[in-house]
């Protein structure tokens, strides 16, 4: 069994390029593989790999300058859910492009997963849904206003917007972990939103821990692993992913006209021009054929 772990920390690091060294060379020496992001804001990622590799990278994380109190959330895979280690450098651990915000600083209220339901069916509480669109449609709560974004960069342009439909509301917010409301929540405040509320630990706590007959959560949550979506007690949902546009899609979508592997699927395919699709089949080729090579020397 592998053991995934999905972490972020806000802190600063003065000098994030001299962390990345060691930072791989661990991952690499502990059979650890995932994305691991460093900025000078801090670090986000999701790993995996053998218990005692999870611990020992969990370790050096929380050793490093201001990181002594980061959580992470867990699951387990009886497959490898990433192919290789990748620590990369920055500019934000998550993008949203507003110089001003600041985590550190304050964020909004931090609700529990086993109050989450009460607060948002309060009729003075609107609650929005800050991931982007392709995760929003395979599931989100009851309820909830999906900005229809393709980005997290598009959230402070969205809410200025359509700021003047949550007068007098108190505004609850929720994400994939958490990372993003951390950063949606500052800016909300920053814009003079005075009640401000987020999931703590983001959907997958909130699946980790409410039973699903009291759930009022609908459909599968996305993730960024080969496990693609996680359903209640973070149990693998059924989706996989369309490797031209990234998306996720379910058994049944590879049986309609527009889906051709590792090159569309029924939401990309008029996204894409003949040169991409002709590229995304030489790929699909050459993994063929590294693939046959790999079995034959085996």
């Amino acid at each position: 069994m592998y053991t995934i772990a999905a972490l972020y920390h806000f802190t600063r690091f003065d000098d994030p390029a001299a962390l990345k060294p060691h930072l791989l060379a661990l991952c690499t020496a502990q059979n650890v593989q995932g994305t691991l992001l460093l900025a000078q804001e801090g670090v986000n990622g999701t790993i995996a790999g053998p218990r005692a590799g999870i611990d020992a990278v969990i370790a050096h994380l929380r050793a490093l300058p201001g990181c002594a109190d980061l959580e992470w959330k867990e699951a387990v895979s009886d497959h490898a859910p990433f192919g290789k280690m990748k620590v990369r450098l920055k500019r934000e651990i998550v993008t949203m492009g507003q110089p001003d915000v600041d985590p550190r600083a304050r964020v909004g209220h931090y609700v529990e997963p086993e109050d989450w339901n009460a607060l948002i069916t309060s009729p003075d509480v609107a609650v929005i849904d800050t991931r982007n669109d392709y995760e929003v449609a395979i599931g989100t709560f009851e309820g909830a206003i999906d900005p229809n974004t393709q980005s997290f960069g598009e959230f402070p342009a969205w809410w200025e917007a359509n700021k003047e439909r949550f007068h007098n509301k108190k505004v609850a917010m929720f994400c994939t972990g958490g990372i993003r409301c951390e950063k949606s929540t500052n800016y909300l405040l920053g814009q003079g939103v005075e009640d401000v509320y987020h999931l703590k630990g983001g959907i997958l706590k909130y699946l980790e821990d409410v039973p699903e007959k009291d759930t009022r959560w609908t459909g599968a949550c996305f993730v960024f692993d080969n496990r693609v979506s996680v359903e209640h007690g973070l149990r693998e949902g059924p989706h996989m992913l369309c490797h031209g546009c990234r998306r996720p899609i379910l058994p049944q979508d590879t049986k309609r006209a527009e889906y051709e592997v590792g090159v569309s699927c029924h939401q990309c395919v008029s996204e894409t021009s003949e040169a991409d699709k002709a590229r995304f089949r030489e790929r699909q080729r050459q993994m063929a054929l590294s693939k046959a090579r790999r079995v034959a020397e085996s």
